[in-house]
């Protein structure tokens, strides 16, 4: 009941006209950059961190909430309309959404893609109020060593888990610790990697390392693949649905929403996994089979409502622990840090109303969404037909500023040319983004935590594992890391050896 009672005082707070209209133009630049190629949710919030500074704290992480949910709701029009995903999630949603479009059928493709963000949205938000006051209550009893773990077990499942090579994964963690060592040491007071410039003592801010790995480092290497000229777009109508059409989508929005929000929750779970169970899901249990592969509205349906509970459900661990599991809840924790803002089980003590506010904020923008996406749908496509080297070089026009913008620096702009450099290489050599960001967020972290229980046992290692909560989570860290290696060489081999005998026998 008392989560109630806070809900409904945020939402009071929402529906001031400042807040309504902040919320509105989250939403609309969300939706906007998102439909962009190659512009996916977690590149839009690091482009449009910057313009949140001097705003208050309240009306800037409201219009951050839009711009979140605007993002993914964005990339479904670039993978349906262009068949170019903005992100691995919008990835299935583009095999069924680009053949319905191609069929003519490009209208109902949108419309159940943006009804099923709606519904898929709002129970992951629900889910979101229900859920995220019993992490905090269970994350208040930890102590440093259980932290510390955690933050470990974050390190291993985002470097194990994303990507095709865990060498590939453990590099960007790496380089993004080194990033974060870049400053002076906060027990010692000794530099560190600053090279002896007084401008990188204070280290290198969060925003301006968001904004040159995602943005500049994504439009360095989009630009320098796609074709000059804007895609071909398929022509839309005016986003509808038929009976017919509501009856083979309600259901998947259901079963969408309830896979992707756990797989959300979870460290390195992302959106990728559910959106896969939910497109072989819906084939399997489809009374149409035959137009799978064709463009099957459930293909469109559940993928989409899958991806969107997914975004709700990465909210939970970033606000009741401080953990991000995937690239844009970590652009979003830095927008948090930016204020002075450090999420985590303390949050909902000490910013209640802020927190409630955010998640009243939740609902708002998913409803504005929806009433956004299905008449403008049209005009979202228009976007798709701007040229190639206007568009980028706008993204990196606003990129530059917002960037300059943080600390009025000259000396931001070379750093962020340097990190854009660096966000190309890794995506030229295959490194995945997400580690390296982790790594610069998280890592100051399980520094102070390890240095605590270090402190609280007199040095002991043994400090460093502490109660039953530790110890699971190294067993689950222990887990992912033999696991492949016990599967690829323990089990394939004995599950091979019944084969290659009744082979032999028939030979």
């Amino acid at each position: 009941m008392g989560n109630l009672t806070e809900l409904l005082t945020g939402f009071a707070h929402v529906v001031t006209p400042a807040n309504l209209l902040i919320a509105l133009i989250g939403v609309t630049v969300g939706t906007a950059v998102g439909v962009l190629p190659g512009v996916g949710p977690a590149m839009t919030v690091a482009m449009l961190l910057p313009i949140t500074y001097g705003m208050d704290p309240t009306q800037a992480l409201i219009m951050f909430a839009g711009i979140f949910y605007g993002g993914m709701y964005g990339g479904s029009t670039t993978s349906i309309l262009l068949n170019t995903p903005g992100e691995s999630s919008s990835v299935v949603t583009a095999i069924e959404g680009n053949k319905m479009a191609k069929a003519g059928r490009a209208a109902q493709a949108l419309a159940t893609a943006a009804i099923g963000s709606f519904v898929a949205g709002t129970i992951g938000t629900l889910l979101l109020v229900l859920v995220a006051p019993l992490v905090v209550a269970f994350a208040i009893s930890l102590g440093a060593p259980d932290y510390l773990a955690i933050v470990v077990l974050a390190f291993i499942a985002v470097t194990a888990v994303i990507g095709r090579s865990r060498v590939r994964g453990f590099a960007s963690l790496l380089l993004g610790l080194v990033i974060g060592l870049v400053g002076i040491d906060q027990v010692t007071g000794q530099q560190r990697l600053t090279l002896g410039s007084p401008l990188l003592a204070d280290g290198l801010d969060v925003v301006v390392i968001a904004v040159g790995i995602f943005a500049v480092g994504e439009v360095l290497w989009v630009a320098a693949h796609l074709r000059r000229t804007a895609g071909e777009v398929v022509s839309v109508g005016q986003p509808w649905m038929g009976r017919q059409d509501w009856g083979r989508s309600w259901k998947p929005w259901l079963r969408g929403a309830a896979i992707g929000f756990p797989f959300g929750a979870l460290p390195a779970g992302g959106a990728e996994i559910p959106t896969f169970l939910s497109y072989v899901t819906e084939r399997k249990l489809t009374r149409h089979p035959e137009e799978f592969g064709k463009g099957a509205i459930e293909g469109v349906a559940g993928p989409e409502a899958a991806n969107n509970a997914s975004a709700a459900g990465t909210l939970v661990p970033m606000l009741a622990i401080g953990l991000p599991t995937n690239a844009t809840a970590a652009v979003m924790l830095a927008a948090f840090q930016s204020y002075g803002i450090q999420p985590g089980p303390l949050l909902f003590q000490r910013e209640s109303a802020l927190v409630w506010t955010l998640i009243a904020s939740l609902f708002v923008g998913n409803l504005m969404l929806l009433v956004l996406n299905l008449p403008l749908a049209p005009l979202w496509a228009r976007l798709l037909r701007i040229p190639r080297p206007y568009l980028y070089a706008g993204i990196l026009f606003f990129a530059s500023m917002g960037a300059y913008a943080v600390n009025a620096q000259p000396f931001d702009l070379f750093l962020l040319l340097v990190l854009g450099i660096l966000g190309f290489a890794m995506r030229r050599f295959g490194l995945p983004v997400l580690p390296l960001i982790v790594g610069v967020i998280l890592g100051p972290i399980a520094e102070r935590q390890g240095r605590m229980a270090l402190q609280l046992s007199g040095g002991d290692l043994s400090g460093l594992i502490g109660g039953p909560v530790s110890f699971i989570i190294y067993a689950l860290i222990g887990i992912i890391l033999v696991g492949p290696c016990l599967r690829r060489y323990v089990v394939q081999p004995l599950l091979n050896k019944p084969a290659a005998a009744e082979q032999a026998g028939r030979s």
